[in-house]
């Protein structure tokens, strides 16, 4: 299904990124452009993307920087 149309970007790229390390939202954003243009698709999105964090068992949360921060540490 197609998530955000202004950059075509699906559930199955946000369960990609996810698979690939991408644990924070706004990384997502940053790495796909899902929910920054218009913001239509921004609840949709965080749905699709906590999902697929639940479905791979990975915890969320923090603004990214901080995850890096952890991960550099």
């Amino acid at each position: 299904m197609i998530v955000c149309l202004c950059h075509k970007v699906s559930d199955r790229d946000i369960d990609l990124a996810v698979r690939q390390g991408t644990h924070c939202f706004d990384l997502l954003q940053d790495d796909t452009g899902v929910a920054s243009a218009c913001g239509r698709c921004h609840d949709c999105a965080r749905e699709t993307f906590g999902e697929s964090c639940r479905r791979h068992g990975v915890a969320t949360g923090g603004t990214g920087h901080e995850q890096v921060v952890r991960l550099a540490g």
